[in-house]
């Protein structure tokens, strides 16, 4: 596991929480931690998961390290493993959890959108799709789950234009499902996963192949187009 990463229990829900005391920049490590953690998780027992930033801040996208470094096929990897990671969320076998604990950008956005539940702490943070303000295009499997999650308008505004939004405003946008008090975002995020993990689970896993399968199938041969020329 990433050494930014913490993990303690709640009842049957695992809580995991990303703090590299800077922007959590999803590098290499960190997306592997987090879906080794989702793994043990359901190997263990948990019935759901909540993954949750430190304060004032959810991710600020992918490791600028690497995505400045000018090494073409460290940054294609790195990028077509956070789809993995965002597709890993989306077709997880139990209920994923957000506790938005801040700002959540371009990558920090995605993981939101591979979530069930998104739970956002109020305040002035920014949420949303930057990449075309700073010059870069979404890989397709990024344009795919934005699709999938976002509405249609919103859609739009969020791929091709690069608006941000505040925490309320990311409700109506599809990046959140409700806003709290930034000192309840994480209890509110583990009743909801409590909620979910309720539910029968046995059904849950055949809800996420039937309805998810088409998309995850979509995400999967993308990630691995963008890879292939570096394979």
């Amino acid at each position: 596991m990433s050494e930014h990463l913490t993990t303690t229990q709640r009842g049957s829900t695992t809580i995991v929480t990303i703090d590299d005391g800077k922007a959590n920049a999803l590098s290499g490590a960190l997306i592997t931690g987090l879906t080794g953690t989702i793994d043990t998780a359901v190997s263990d027992g948990s019935t759901a998961v909540v993954i949750a930033g430190r304060p004032g801040v959810f991710s600020g996208g992918f490791d600028l390290g690497v995505m400045r470094s000018g090494d073409a096929a460290a940054v294609v990897n790195l990028v077509a493993d956070g789809g993995d990671l965002v597709r890993h969320l989306f077709g997880a076998p139990i209920p994923i959890v957000a506790a938005c604990t801040g700002h959540a950008v371009a990558a920090g956005a995605l993981l939101l959108l591979g979530c069930d539940v998104r739970v956002g702490a109020d305040g002035p943070y920014r949420l949303g799709l930057n990449e075309v303000s700073i010059g870069m295009v979404l890989p397709d499997w990024a344009v795919t789950i934005a699709a999938e999650r976002l509405p249609r308008p919103a859609y739009q505004r969020s791929v091709f234009n690069a608006r941000l939004t505040g925490p309320r405003d990311a409700v109506s946008v599809g990046f959140l499902d409700q806003v709290v008090a930034p000192d309840e975002v994480l209890d509110v995020a583990v009743e909801e996963a409590e909620t979910l993990g309720s539910l029968e689970l046995g059904a849950y896993r055949g809800s996420v192949d039937r309805f998810r399968g088409p998309v995850l199938g979509r995400m999967a041969e993308q990630i691995a187009a963008d890879r292939a020329p570096f394979a």
